[in-house]
């Protein structure tokens, strides 16, 4: 216990000290004489001279070189500053002194006689000393700034070389690229990572080619070269990379595509060409590329204003490498990005991306495995269901219920829980998905009626909507950002019919309508409801070619060019847009009116109770309607669980399905 106490006391090395031991060598050179300076050397005969005259006060005799040190009076050092030339001044990195002088003495014993001279003559009373000299104050005085210099330099090398990557600065244009091999401690299996069993089929295949590269090969086949991970931010890409390096039990190299871009020319394609040697080196192995779209973005053909040389340069590279090694090398290059459509065309092509593996969000069962997964350290009660949680989380990936359960976790041991309950992870998803409530927020009564009433008319036309998502929960307590919120728990469709937006749009525009024709005025709480709703009647246009006016057309751009500084269509298109937007929005707009006028008094009800109570529920709003017409596989699941009453959490949101009323900022 004594030697762990004393090696943690001891300080670490920091390159302050070296400034500061700089700083102390510089004082120590000014101050290793008595003045600080370097004294004036002149002949024996002309020392002579000087002491007859009555110019020295005291002597320094070195008798081990036979040489002595003089102080002048002082004018007696003007004399001899007006002799002086300046080739004699002394060597390099010291300054003379005004009042002191040198010479070689023609021995000890004729000084000791020649003083003895001066003495009966009167010429010189002062004192004389008999020391042995050192070199080493004459060696700091000539050479001691330029090897500071010299050190300072080399430090500043260092830094700068290790900034780039370590090594100096010769280093930087070495590959970044950080080595996994069988013998690092933190392994990543595909044990650790669940969900997702089509792509899983895939990228164990190619754990296959790493193991067995004879079996395909004998039979004509070559191993790919590289595969692309594509799908949304947080489903797990550079996960199932290092599964794969982990599963494969090969040297795993990864690095970043933001490491290649550096602003140094040629710095990129060097690191690229480092990175590839050292995969040669070690083959066989995984080379992954994370965010590969920030070298590998479609080269523009406007060089000022699309591309940058730099980047190009190193995407050029890129390709070079991925086509100069054979397809048996056993060298395959992974990578990963949630931005396919921008990469450039010839990256994707066959020989260098092989295969493109698609990581979409989780479905249903996939969230329960992730669930699985990351509960392995939670400690949780029986009231904990993984199916209700995998059900309650539509939309979320990966990371995300990674959060839910983290944020569980911290809400249990907050509130002094033994284990993680339901309830608390029904409060971290609120808590993620809406944020912190704010039951400390100031709001007037007259403010309190106008989000109740604007929240009851999201909640009563989306009951009577066929495609309105389910209603789970309405609240009044502010939330984040939001004044109000409804949470819906949205059908997981892989692709939206018409009507389905039209829905959207009308449930989104049913609080503005409320406030309308409820309150006699509106105000600024609909703004999210707004900005969404336009958003969707835009793309309802441009995108899906959904217009009756401008059907089947799209101006979409999958490349991502984004049309430059033009628009693909003329300004009397770009008219008829907005007003076919405005004909959607309109309509949509009447037909929330007509709704709520014909279940005026449910609507009315609602918001009395939401009022009153702050939190509402499905039960609620059926009991005050009834039976919803059209059910839902979600709808049905969520009926088989009561929702907590009294309180303000209930069966919780997805993130696209939570519709907020955000003041006006």
């Amino acid at each position: 216990m004594a030697n762990d106490k004393n090696q943690r006391k001891t300080p670490k090395f920091n390159f302050f000290w070296m400034y500061g031991l700089m700083a102390l060598f510089l004082l120590s050179m000014f101050w290793l004489n008595n003045d600080g300076g370097v004294a004036q050397e002149v002949s024996w005969t002309q020392f002579e001279k000087i002491v007859s005259e009555g110019g020295v006060t005291s002597m320094t005799v070195y008798t081990n070189k036979d040489y002595l040190e003089a102080v002048l009076t002082e004018d007696a050092a003007k004399n001899v500053a007006k002799q002086a030339q300046p080739q004699e001044t002394p060597m390099l990195g010291g300054r003379v002194a005004t009042n002191k002088v040198s010479t070689q003495i023609p021995g000890t014993a004729r000084f000791d006689e020649k003083s003895e001279e001066w003495k009966t003559s009167g010429a010189f009373k002062g004192e004389i000393k008999y020391e042995k000299a050192s070199d080493y104050s004459m060696m700091l005085w000539a050479f001691g700034p330029i090897l500071l210099l010299v050190a300072f330099y080399f430090l500043m090398y260092r830094r700068m070389g290790g900034a780039g990557g370590g090594g100096g600065i010769f280093s930087v244009g070495k590959s970044k690229a950080r080595l996994f091999d069988k013998d690092n401690d933190s392994k990543v299996t595909f044990q650790d990572v669940a969900g997702l069993a089509e792509a899983k089929v895939e990228i164990a295949e190619i754990v296959d080619f790493l193991k067995n590269p004879k079996h395909y090969t004998e039979l004509g086949g070559k191993i790919p070269k590289g595969a692309l991970l594509v799908g949304p931010p947080g489903t797990g890409k550079t996960l199932w990379a290092k599964a794969v390096a982990g599963e494969a039990d090969v040297p795993f190299f990864s690095m970043s595509g933001s490491d290649f871009v550096e602003m140094f020319v040629g710095v990129g394609a060097s690191r690229v060409r480092d990175l590839f040697r050292q995969a040669k080196d070690k083959a066989p192995c995984i080379v992954f590329i994370d965010e590969i779209d920030a070298v590998g973005r479609a080269r523009g053909g406007k060089a000022s204003m699309n591309s940058n040389d730099e980047r190009e340069s190193t995407l050029n590279q890129l390709l070079t490498e991925m086509d100069g090694f054979g397809s048996n090398s056993g060298v395959i290059i992974l990578a990963a990005t949630n931005r396919a459509d921008i990469l450039d065309k010839a990256l994707l092509r066959a020989g260098r991306f092989d295969r493109q593996i698609y990581v979409e969000l989780p479905e249903l069962s996939d969230r329960k495995e992730i669930f699985q997964v990351h509960l392995r350290n939670v400690k949780t009660d029986g009231s904990v269901d993984l199916d209700l949680l995998s059900r309650q989380t539509p939309g979320f990936s990966g990371a995300d219920i990674a959060n839910v359960c983290n944020e569980a976790a911290l809400i249990a041991a907050r509130r002094k829980k033994q284990a993680v309950q339901r309830q608390d992870f029904m409060d971290a998803i609120d808590r993620i998905v809406g944020g912190l409530e704010k039951r400390s927020k100031v709001i007037t009564e007259e403010e309190r009626r106008s989000i109740a009433v604007h929240e009851a008319g999201h909640a009563t036309v989306s009951w009577h909507l066929k495609y309105a998502d389910p209603l789970i929960k309405v609240t009044i307590v502010p939330r984040g950002k939001a004044l109000g919120a409804a949470w819906y728990l949205p059908e997981e469709r892989q692709i939206e019919p018409k009507q389905a937006l039209l829905d959207k749009i009308c449930s989104l525009m049913a609080g503005r309508v409320a406030e309308d024709m409820f309150l006699g005025f509106i105000d600024t709480g609909a703004l999210n409801d707004l900005e969404r709703a336009t958003k969707i009647a835009y793309a309802m246009v441009t995108y899906y070619g959904m217009s009756d006016r401008l059907p089947n057309i799209s101006y979409y751009d999958t490349s991502g060019e984004a049309y430059g500084f033009t628009k693909p269509y003329s300004e009397d298109r770009a008219q008829a847009i907005d007003e076919e937007v405005q004909a959607i929005i309109d309509s949509q707009y009447e037909r929330a009116r007509d709704i709520l006028s014909q279940y005026e008094s449910g609507h009315h009800a609602l918001a009395d109770l939401l009022q009153q109570r702050e939190v509402i529920y499905t039960e609620d709003a059926e009991r005050i309607f009834g039976p919803r017409q059209w059910k839902s596989r979600t709808e049905e699941i969520v009926k088989e669980e009561e929702p907590v009453q009294g309180g303000n959490v209930s069966v919780t949101p997805p993130p696209f399905g939570q519709e907020t009323d955000s003041e006006n900022q």
